[in-house]
């Protein structure tokens, strides 16, 4: 059974405009209960980047920063780490391993559809994991009586 990206992604994207400023932006984070944002310009399809918990803290708390005089698109990271729907969930953890991020933007073609958060993963591997323990459980021979 290999599980692609597909089954796992979260399709319900929280997109905000680069021109959003960042006390908005962690409002609607917070409203969604997402960790992070997808930063567009001008359009919902033109992606200029992504914006995480991670960054707010590195580049507006810690710096001591007005929330409300920064623009998201100023703290947003450009680089999006991506896979296709069709990946394998192994590469995807793999390659979320090496990478040392916690989401990975799923995308068709320049479209964004979906992104797998490193929850996402322990969630489905845990399912996983023990429909392969029972699995193994059940094909056991029974232990023969002692006696």
């Amino acid at each position: 059974m290999v599980l692609r990206a597909k089954e796992i992604m979260d399709t319900n994207l929280l997109l905000v405009d680069e021109a959003t400023d960042a006390l908005e932006c962690a409002r609607r984070m917070v409203a969604a209960r997402k960790g992070y944002a997808i930063v567009t310009h001008g359009a919902p399809t033109a992606i200029s980047g992504i914006v995480t918990e991670w960054d707010f803290l590195e580049k507006l708390i810690a710096p001591g920063k007005d929330p409300k005089s920064v623009r998201v698109g100023e703290i947003a990271s450009p680089q999006l780490q991506s896979c296709t729907p069709d990946t394998p969930t192994d590469e995807v953890a793999s390659r979320m391993a090496s990478l040392g991020v916690r989401r990975m933007v799923v995308r068709s073609g320049e479209q964004v559809v979906g992104v797998i958060s490193s929850r996402h993963l322990i969630a489905v591997f845990r399912k996983y994991v023990d429909q392969l323990t029972a699995e193994i459980a059940r094909s056991q021979p029974l232990d023969p009586p002692v006696g």
